[in-house]
This record gives structure tokens, sequence and C-alpha cells, in this order.
């Protein structure tokens, strides 16, 4: 368990396990009594002189009261002490933290704790517990799960005896992503006739469905947890109706809606809006309109998602003359139509070529106050260059930009056909090679455009050539193009297919670039695959390119990242041999390992050695260092080198505050920490739970009452 987690301000879904009600097998396993090693006598007189000293002087810090028997103190103490106070659920929490600072507690004396807290009503205590014993690195998982289940139920019957603790186990489980452990614990839970909560259950559905490959797990989960009595609430239905929706079966997606209701669970506005968005999806109009009838007749009001699936089939089918009727339709309900509804409706009015009605539908949403985002700005572009309007379209493109909103390839393309439609090519070459340099792939109607612009002016040679960019798929892509193209299949992980692409480059008469190279490399490292890095680094020189800082940064930090710190320093080694002045971020990627190693003699060196050179160190080596020599309880580096990151105008992030404040706490420095905790909490950051304890007990200490009361609330609040 991770010492000075105590403690937890997360909220807690109350869900309730139901005794199971089916019979599941001949007989239902009873839940073992709790018999524990019974303690020596000497053990006993021990547990007894602790639990008097503690409940006696409960007001004192426990770390002074018991400091003296902090040597004599073994787990099973704790487990035997556990038992004489767990009437006193406040002294269980008090106590179970000191002794996680003086020795790490079995797995029994956790579960016994997490019992405790569950049947005193505090699940987020419980949660924190259970989520730190999975936070643990190197776990056996199996193995971890089997035992945490055995502790679990071997302490239920005499600790706790609360079923709400096997929910909250059960949950997270799904939230840490072990699904198949939970499902094997709704199954081994039915052996006692109890029933995992539907809310709880809800939370797997949710986490299946999440991606795609996991939609007929979710499903088959759904049935089978049915059967075992399960009784599934409205939103567990609208997660398997969606389900299916998305694999197309709207038809199973309606006969689960219809059910639902059959099973005594009422659809709700989200059960039939994401049925009819099946339907519209499918093209089945009619049956969308007597869904909407049935809504009605159930007293249920369409919401603007359901109006969002009409609207986007109307245009689809080119029936945009009904999308206004829609949209007053909504109006006279009192439904505000959102962003997707006007964004599909101007696309749609825009594509048919009325653009007339997409602008007054434009200024309508932006006079509503419902912002448009880029697809809405790409659909009005569009509609603005097809009727030659390019002045309005150039606002509109300028007003995404000071909006913060990213054009993507769809908008620039509508640009460029608009400037060569009007002959302004230079425009539009601009436009083309701006999107490059942003990592925009140009796709086979940016080219089209720009030949038919190039055609139009007579420049037939540059068309010529423009073509001769074809390949096999249609695209004759030049160099930045393939590099966007290898960028991205290397962050998608499919880093053979760019290794392939740039060795076609080769056939289509390209050579790799630096960019080239150093994408590839970067795509390796990230993969831990520095034998192959290495290679394209040779394979560069050996073609007489120059390898770039960021070369060398993704290098460095792939060597850091892997383990691989000798081959680190080497390469740093050789950069300055080589006259290649590192940046920041070279040196950045190697102290945060020695920092990470405690070699701060190390981290140091290597911070006056790129100060000697003249790189300026920047804020990520400073919040580095802070926090190593924090952690290294070196504190005077540590204040020295803040003092100086605050002259520069670099600021603490929350976990270098954390870590120095610590330092300060643990070297007893306390109107030091006491400085620091202040600024922290003026910056707007929020301390760690044990740092506001220790402000808050000290304050509590010394009679300050007005800010302990005021810590106090904070603590509450975030």
């Amino acid at each position: 368990m991770k010492k000075g987690r105590f403690g937890f301000l997360s909220g807690f879904g109350h869900a309730i396990l139901r005794h199971s009600s089916a019979c599941y097998s001949t007989s239902v396993r009873p839940f073992p009594s709790y018999s524990p090693r019974k303690p020596s006598i000497a053990d006993s007189e021990f547990v007894q002189y602790v639990t008097t000293t503690i409940k006696q002087r409960r007001l004192e810090r426990l770390s002074r009261v018991l400091s003296r028997y902090e040597r004599k103190f073994r787990p099973d103490h704790l487990i035997w002490i556990l038992s004489n106070i767990r009437s006193d659920y406040k002294l269980v929490l008090d106590f179970f933290k000191w002794a996680c600072l003086h020795r790490e507690p079995s797995l029994e004396a956790c579960c016994i704790v997490i019992q405790i807290a569950v049947a005193s009503k505090d699940p987020t205590m419980a949660r924190g517990l259970i989520y730190d014993f999975w936070a643990k690195p190197n776990l056996d998982v199996p193995h971890a799960y089997s035992c945490f289940v055995d502790r679990l139920i071997y302490t239920y019957k005499d600790w706790g005896s609360d079923p709400h603790v096997f929910d909250l186990f059960f949950e997270v489980l799904v939230q840490v992503g072990m699904l198949d452990e939970a499902k094997k614990f709704f199954e081994k839970m039915l052996n006692y006739g109890l029933v995992i909560s539907a809310d709880s259950c809800s939370l797997l559905l949710s986490r299946l469905s999440g991606n795609k490959g996991g939609l007929k797990d979710a499903i088959l989960v759904f049935h089978e947890f049915l059967e075992s009595g399960v009784y599934w609430n409205c939103s567990s239905y609208n997660v398997i109706i969606h389900a299916f929706c998305r694999l197309g079966k709207v038809r199973e997606a309606h006969h689960l809606l219809v059910q639902m209701e059959l099973r005594g669970c009422m659809p709700d506005v989200v059960s039939y809006s994401t049925v009819t968005d099946g339907y519209c999806r499918a093209g089945e109009l009619r049956t969308v309109l007597r869904l909407l009838e049935e809504m009605h007749c159930k007293g249920l009001k369409p919401n603007a998602f359901t109006y969002n699936g009409i609207v986007a089939l109307m245009c689809n089918t080119g029936n945009v003359t009904e999308v206004e009727k829609v949209l007053r339709e909504m109006i006279r309900q009192k439904i505000t139509p959102d962003k997707v509804v006007y964004t599909t409706a101007i696309n749609g009015f825009c594509r048919c070529g009325n653009v007339a009605a997409a602008i007054k539908l434009f200024e309508k949403m932006r006079s509503e106050r419902v912002l448009p985002d880029f697809i809405a700005y790409t659909a009005i572009i569009y509609g603005h260059c097809q009727s030659g309007q390019m002045i309005e379209a150039a606002k509109l493109f300028q007003e995404m930009g000071d909006r913060g909103l990213a054009p993507d390839e769809v908008t620039y393309t509508a640009l460029i056909d608009g400037y060569c439609k009007a002959g302004e090519l230079s425009r539009a070459f601009s436009l083309h090679n701006e999107m490059i340099e942003i990592g925009l792939t140009p796709n086979v109607v940016t080219y089209t455009a720009l030949t038919d612009g190039l055609c139009k002016q007579g420049e037939v040679d540059t068309a010529n050539e423009l073509l001769h960019e074809a390949c096999s798929k249609g695209l004759e892509l030049n160099i930045w193009t393939y590099n966007a193209l290898i960028n991205g299949l290397c962050k998608a992980g499919n880093i053979q297919q760019a290794v392939e692409i740039m060795e076609d480059l080769e056939v289509a008469g390209l050579h790799p670039d630096v960019i080239t190279y150093t994408t590839l490399m970067d795509a390796y490292c990230k993969s831990g695959d520095m034998d192959k890095a290495c290679n394209l680094l040779r394979e560069m020189l050996g073609r007489g390119l120059q390898p770039t800082v960021v070369t060398f940064n993704v290098l460095m930090n792939g060597f850091c990242v892997t383990g691989m710190l000798e081959d680190g320093e080497r390469l740093l080694k050789w950069m300055l041999e080589k006259g290649i002045l590192p940046n920041s971020m070279t040196y950045n990627s190697l102290m945060k390992q020695y920092c990470i190693r405690n070699n701060m003699r190390a981290a140091t060196e290597l911070y006056k050695g790129m100060c000697a050179l003249g790189v300026m160190p920047d804020s990520n080596t400073y919040n580095i260092l802070v926090k190593g020599h924090s952690k290294a309880r070196n504190m005077k580096e540590a204040s020295y080198l803040h003092k100086e990151m605050v002259q520069k105008g670099f600021k603490l992030t929350v976990s270098s505050y954390n870590a120095i404040i610590r330092g300060f706490l643990k070297r007893k420095k306390y109107v030091e920490a006491n400085k620091l905790f202040e600024g922290m909490r003026k910056e707007g950051l929020v301390p760690d739970k044990e740092i506001y304890d220790f402000f808050l007990d000290r304050n509590f200490d010394e009679g300050n009452m007005e800010m302990a009361l005021k810590l106090c609330d904070e603590t509450v609040e975030k």
C-alpha cells in the first residue's frame, strides 16, 4: 500500500446490493466466521496497553503517544488492536494511518479497515484503500485477485456485514480495467446468495461498450447478468440500446426498448432518442415519425439530440425544405436547437446550394448564443466559396483562428478551391503550404482544385508537375505529405507501414529527409525499440543528412524512458564533441532520470553544465530539480532553486509544491513549509490531503481555530 494516502474526497454513487431471489445452486454458501491467530500473553499485554493508551490520550497525536512502541509494533498487533477499537471509527482511521506509516499492513488488515469503513458509511475511504492495492507495481494479478477476494469474504461476517462492500470492490475492478476479474467476482458472489447491484454492474456495461470491440461483450454480459437476477435500470438499458445501434442492429435495439417496459423499467427520452437516431441513420423516416408519436403519447418530450437525427436524415435524402419545418417545430416545443442541429442543417443547405438559407441559419445560431464549432465554420465557409463570396469566406476563416478553432483539411480545401475558382492562385498555394506546415495532408480534392486553377491560368507545365505526383492510390505526394502520413501512422502505432511508405519514397523519386527519420525514430523510441531507432540514425548520417536537436532529443528521451541512462550520457557527450548544442529538453530528460534514481549529485552537475554552455533552464528543468532535491531532503538546494525560478517568472507545479512542502516538514522546517503552503493556496493549487491534514492539525494544536476551520472547509470543498 502507498504510504501517506489516507482520506479520500471523491464522491460515491450509492448502489444497493440485493440478495439473490433466484436459485443459482442447490444451496447458498455461508460466509466464513473470522478466527484470527490468538496473541501470546506478552502480545496481549502489549495490545491492551496500546489500546488503553490511545483511547485515554485520543486527543493527542498518535505519533507522539506511540513513539516509544514503534519498534515493538508488528502487523499482527494491528489486527488485535483494531478488534479492540472497532466501535470507534475515527480512532480506527487514526491508528491505521499511524500503523501504515511504520509497517505495511497485511491484506487482511486492509480488508478489515475496508469492512469497517463501509459499515461506518464511509465508502470513499474503502474505495481508496482498494485502489491503493491495485496501484501497487508488479502485481501478480491472478494471485493478487484471488487473495484479495478471499480476505474480503473472510473478514465480511465479523467485521462489517455490509454487502455494499462487494459493490464497491466490483466497481473498482471495473474502473482499473480488470473486467474479466469483475465478471468472475460477480459469479462468485452468486454462490453466497448475493447479486451485485445494477448501478455497479452498469459501470461494467459502460466500460465494455466504450469501444466498438467491446459492444458484443457488453450485450452478452447484460443478458447473463439479467438471468442471474440483476434488475437493470433505465441507464443500463440505454447503454445496451446504444450498443445495438452502434453495431447497426437498430431493430434489436427497438425490441429491447419494448422489452424493458414489459420488465417494469420505463424507457426515458434517451432510450427513444437513441432508437430514433438509429432509424435515422438507416434512412427509415416513417418509423422515426411513429416513435415520435409514441413518445408524445407517453408524455416524453423529444430533445435536441432526437431532432438532430431527423435533420441529418432529411439533409442526406435531399429533403432540405422540410428542415426548416423541423426547426420551427423545435422552437414551438421550446426546444432550443443545439450546436449539432444547427451545424447539420447549415451543412445540408450548403450542399444543396441554398447558401442564403445557410447564412441566415448561421447568423441565427450566433444570435441565440450557440457558439459555432470548426465544423459549422467549415460548412458555411464552403457555402461562401461555392457562391464566389471569398471576402466573406476569408473573414470567417480569420474569425475561426481568433476563436481558437483549428481548421482541418476540409476547411483548407474549401478555401483553396474557392480561390482557384476566383483565379487567386497565389493565395490558394499559400493556403496549401500553410496546411502542410501545420501537419495537415492535402487530399485528392485539394490537388484537383489546384490543378484546375493552374490549368485555367494556362500554367499547364506546372499542372503536369502537380499531376505527376499521383501515386498508386491516385495521389502523388511530396515529401511533406509523406511525412505527415508517416507521422500519422506512427502515432497510430503502425510503424511497419510507415517504414514501408518511407521505402516507397525511393520508387516515387523522393528521398526521406530529417523529419522523415526523426518521426520514425520517435515512434521506435516510444515503443521501446532503441536498436531500430539507432539504426535509423546511422542510416540518416550515411545519407549525409544532418540531425537536428529535435532528432537527438527524441533519442535522448527514448534512452532515458527505457532505462538506458548510460547511453543517454554517451549521446550527450557525443553531441557536445560534434558541436551540436543541446537544449533544455535534452538535459531535462537526463536530469529527470537522475532524480528518479536519487542521484542528485549527477543531476546538479548536469544542471551546472547546461548553464555553463549558455543553455537556459526552463520551467520543467526547475520543477524536476526542486522535486528531486526535496525528495532527497536537500532543502537548501531546493529552496535556492525555487527562489531562482520565481525570479525568472517560472512557477512550481502542484507535484513540485507538494514535494518541497513535504521536504520541509520532514526537516521540521514548519515556517518555510507553511509559507509555501500559503503560496500554493493563493495560486489556486490544491495541496495533497496529507499536507492539508498536517496544517489542519497544527492550527488546531496551536489554537488557531479560525484558520483550522478555514482549512477544514477547503478540504471538504476540494
